[in-house]
């Protein structure tokens, strides 16, 4: 998952801060950096806006500040954390309208039509991206209350027209400037667009047609994914205020580290040692694979950091199928001890080594007097 800072930094206050100092730091950088009222640059101002929003929906919370405190941006896994970089300024200043008012900076962005998207992330093993899976995810989320039906009055009674707007949800405000006075059409402060008054609220949702549920949800991760890829699933975020389109879940995917192998694109990469003389006489050894041990041929002659390929030992690539290749990287082990009679040997081996040089360890030795020469001259 991309990096992200910390949130009481965002907002530029403390740990011990309080519920309304979070809010009043909030409410003054959100006004500022809303692109109807930033003289910068738009797309600083998109992302600071979107990224205070996520910090304040996290420490306004009691449960998810104590969480985030407690574990950081991890422990907010399938919390029901809005995914704001999907949203609109629209729908983030519906969301905490209470806190600005009658500013009116909405205007002139288009709401809309479907609900919140919402992120969760999933972690997976080598092994799994192999494959691929069915995958169980449990998150939070606002969802239409099922006592009222998300009409957020009591079962029985209906909401009654706003008197302010007379149910059409906006009004006129005059606004003074430099050419005169002109009308502007805003959300009715009172219904907050809805056109409607909740006078006997539903006591499951406190009126407001929303209760938070967890959802547990089934879905199919393919193979060969990648570490912060994102899988989209459509229609599994939150409902829109009609209730009859939902937003997104954006499942983040995050790959946990191989006790053995790394991953280099569609290709794995392993370290196996050998022995000196299995570098010299060739031999098999044993290799880790994601399908467990396997034999690989070590070809005499092996030089220390030499590489074996394994064909099609390694992830299978998302568009064409076709699995990479598993890297060996071969090093050579030397003992630190040596039993007697295996210093016998090599003390022979040595003897031979100073009668029967290779053609390779001639060039060195002619190369290395040439050098000493040259320096003597």
């Amino acid at each position: 998952m991309p990096h992200k800072r910390d949130y009481y930094e965002v907002l530029g206050i403390g740990r011990e801060s309080a519920p309304e100092e979070v809010k009043r730091a909030y409410r003054k950088l959100a006004l500022k950096y809303h692109p109807d009222n930033y003289r910068g640059e738009k797309a600083e101002a998109e992302g600071k806006f979107k990224e205070l929003a996520e910090a304040y929906e996290v420490l306004s919370d009691p449960a998810k500040r104590q969480r985030y405190d407690q574990f950081g941006h991890e422990g907010l896994r399938g919390s029901g954390v809005h995914d704001f970089s999907q949203m609109g300024f629209g729908d983030i200043f519906s969301m905490f309208e209470d806190i600005f008012g009658g500013f009116g900076f909405a205007r002139g962005v288009t709401r809309s039509s479907r609900g919140l998207d919402l992120e969760t992330a999933v972690e997976l093993s080598l092994e799994q991206v192999a494959t691929g899976l069915e995958q169980t995810l449990e998150f939070e989320r606002m969802d239409i209350c099922e006592s009222c039906g998300g009409s957020g009055s009591a079962p029985g009674t209906q909401p009654d027209k706003c008197g302010t707007c007379g149910g059409y949800g906006q009004v006129q405000q005059q606004v003074p400037g430099f050419f005169g006075v002109s009308v502007r059409v805003t959300k009715c402060p009172r219904c907050g667009g809805k056109g409607t008054i909740v006078t006997s609220p539903c006591k499951d949702c406190r009126g407001t047609g929303r209760s938070k549920r967890l959802r547990t949800l089934e879905i199919r991760v393919p193979a060969g994914v990648h570490e912060g890829q994102i899988l989209r699933v459509p229609g599994e975020g939150e409902p829109n205020e009609a209730g009859n389109r939902r937003g997104d879940l954006h499942v983040y995917i995050q790959i946990k580290p191989h006790p053995l192998l790394i991953r280099q694109n569609d290709d794995l990469v392993c370290q196996v040692p050998i022995s000196y003389t299995q570098a010299a006489l060739g031999g098999k050894t044993k290799v880790p694979t994601l399908v467990g041990m396997e034999d690989v041929d070590i070809p005499s002659g092996t030089q220390n950091g030499d590489v074996i390929i394994m064909k099609r030992r390694g992830l299978p690539n998302r568009r064409s199928g076709r699995n990479g290749n598993q890297k060996v990287h071969v090093f050579v082990e030397v003992p630190k001890k040596l039993g007697k009679k295996q210093r016998k040997i090599l003390e022979q081996l040595a003897e031979l080594e100073q009668t029967d040089i290779t053609p390779v360890r001639k060039g060195f030795v002619k190369k290395l007097k040439d050098y000493f020469n040259e320096r003597q001259e």
